[in-house]
């Protein structure tokens, strides 16, 4: 079997699973780990998501593409997913919204996609196997020869890919409020809280929502030590998602111990920010078999639940993090990993899922009221 004609297209896995589709956005070879969203919307936005960085994206949702894309949905300026795994691709999007059709504008970023296989029986088998890596393939190889291409790709264990999607020097964030239809909280004052957000691969979204509930915000890339971090004179600091393995990204472990014993701020820490915040703070993390990836996950604690939003593939080891002075605040429902933490004495906490996107729709933006009101105690 190969990938005979310019449509189509091969799926390799690890484990030797070969499945045959049909080719679209670019066309080409490209290794990554195969991963799968459960999301029945927000196509674009998990595209563009730096923390899909190094991945190959299975949508669980049937079809795809059809409100097409546009510049207002993207979490960065560029996709970070490596390709894109689809049942049915839609042809002819229908949205108002819509600027250009998702294939073409996969192509034009090249993309690489299959499409018209059994997502649901590749999705089975990732359950019971486990997340693996993979090849997509346009190129008329043989399964033998890309089956050989994915043995010798690394293992996302270990891997410090933020540093590969970190900004390369420091900006301010410029507000996109009113862009768009999200009617939440727009809480602008005229003595906004300085933020520092240290940039592991954050999404614009994050950078909204902060700037909604009243900060001024400097993105600092991840390599940003403490004295950098301090110059800006923050009131608070944000430790961003990404992609990669956390325990890999030791600049960020280094800065976040530095934070909490040589300086008395706020942190907040979503997603691999929730990650390394609890690894600085004497935690261990480990590999979930297939991670989070969806937007239905119920967490919390003492009968109160958020519907969230996750993109995950590691989580916090409970019984690694300090008992006295670490809580574990919320837990996922599904599965009973930790989900978020705080700091029993200091306004410092993480949270492993979303709270900048809306599938509750809002159940958990008052995170980042928290973050504020804790900022403006200080202040």
């Amino acid at each position: 079997m190969t990938a005979s004609s310019k449509n189509d297209a091969l799926l390799v896995l690890a484990d030797g699973t070969v499945l045959q589709g049909k080719a679209f956005g670019s066309r080409g070879s490209v290794v990554g780990e195969v991963v799968f969203n459960t999301g029945m919307t927000g196509y674009q936005e998990v595209i563009t998501d730096p923390s899909y960085s190094g991945q190959l994206v299975t949508f669980t949702y049937p079809e795809l593409g059809n409100t097409g894309v546009n510049p207002d949905d993207q979490e960065a300026a560029q996709p970070h997913a490596r390709g894109v795994i689809a049942r049915q691709l839609v042809p002819q999007p229908s949205s108002w919204r819509c600027q250009q059709p998702l294939e073409t504008w996969l192509d034009d970023h090249g993309v690489v996609g299959i499409c018209d296989l059994d997502t649901r029986a590749l999705v089975r088998h990732l359950r019971e196997t486990g997340a693996m890596n993979g090849v997509i393939s346009s190129d008329g190889c043989s399964p033998q020869q890309l089956l050989e291409r994915v043995k010798n790709a690394p293992s996302m264990e270990g891997l410090n890919l933020a540093d590969q999607v970190t900004t390369s020097a420091p900006y301010t964030w410029t507000s996109r409020c009113g862009v768009g239809f999200d009617q939440r909280l727009k809480n602008r004052s005229d003595s906004p809280f300085r933020v520092v957000a240290i940039d592991f691969g954050i999404k614009r979204a994050i950078l909204e929502r902060l700037v909604a509930h009243g900060c001024d915000v400097t993105v600092l890339p991840a390599s940003a030590d403490l004295d950098a971090v301090l110059s800006a004179s923050p009131e608070g600091v944000f430790l961003s998602n990404g992609p990669g393995d956390p325990a890999a990204v030791t600049a960020g472990i280094a800065l976040t111990r530095d934070l909490l014993t040589k300086a008395d701020l706020p942190l907040f820490g979503i997603c691999l920010g929730h990650q390394i915040l609890g690894l600085a703070m004497g935690g261990r993390t480990f590999k979930l078999a297939y991670g989070h990836r969806g937007l239905n996950h119920p967490c919390g604690t003492s009968g109160r639940v958020e519907i969230t939003s996750q993109n995950h593939g590691f989580a916090l080891d409970a019984g690694s993090l300090p008992e006295d002075s670490v809580a574990v605040s919320h837990l996922n429902l599904n599965d009973r990993t930790v989900a978020a933490i705080a700091h029993r004495q200091r306004p410092i906490f993480g949270v492993q899922y979303h709270p900048e996107a809306s599938p509750g729709p809002h159940d958990a933006d008052h995170h980042f009221a928290r973050f504020v009101a804790s900022m403006a105690e200080r202040r």
